[in-house]
């Protein structure tokens, strides 16, 4: 007896669109990257392993660059950073340093470094994008809301709390593995917020 083939037929695949389809597209970029590192990371790449067209990546992105910090910040967005109230503002500063350090190394930093020179004519520096990838994940919010409970707690003063001061913790620890391209050490966690940080924001005066 002969088999009888299922005259059933598959559907056609769902068309993506909307943010499902900018999913979808970032995912592919941040495959190539991990696969072939920015140096030969290309649209072509990306729009092949998405199964799209290069012409539906370039209606979002301007350029490799822009396409690779938009994956970039996906991944930062997939892994985001929870520090819970432990009581102490240390202690909470600690946590925040060491996830973050474990999240940002080692692939999104040395994509980052080799953004650079594509990034230079737009924008100078890396700031821009800095702040970008900043915004995409939160990380202001989160540096704000545990000093917000340490001052709640009385542990700093919120007078001393400007951008500045404010972006220290994350600013340091960024510059120390765009040195090292290494996870950031208990040592380096500790300098940075007993010798700079926290001295900085404590109530009561700075010694001179």
């Amino acid at each position: 007896m002969h088999n009888i083939r299922s005259s059933t037929v598959d559907p056609a695949p769902q068309r993506r669109r909307g943010a499902a389809l900018e999913e979808a597209l970032l995912d592919a970029a941040w495959s190539e990257l991990v696969d072939h590192g920015y140096a030969d990371f290309t649209v072509d790449g990306v729009a092949r392993r998405a199964g799209t067209s290069r012409s539906v990546l370039a209606r979002r992105w301007i350029g490799r660059a822009e396409l690779a910090v938009a994956a970039i910040g996906r991944y930062f967005a997939l892994h985001p950073v929870d520090v819970p109230d432990l009581g102490d503002l240390r202690a909470e500063l600690a946590l925040l340093l060491r996830l973050w350090s474990a999240r940002a190394t080692p692939a999104p930093i040395r994509f980052m470094l080799e953004l650079r020179n594509d990034l230079a004519p737009a924008t100078g520096d890396l700031s821009g994008v800095r702040r970008s990838l900043a915004a995409q994940v939160g990380e202001s919010d989160l540096v704000a809301s545990i000093l917000r409970r340490a001052v709640a707690r009385g542990e700093i003063d919120a007078g001393k709390l400007t951008p500045r001061v404010m972006a220290v913790p994350i600013d340091l620890a960024r510059n120390e593995i765009f040195l090292t391209l290494s996870a950031l050490s208990d040592g380096v966690i500790d300098e940075i917020l007993d010798q700079v940080f926290l001295p900085l924001v404590r109530s009561g005066p700075i010694d001179a």
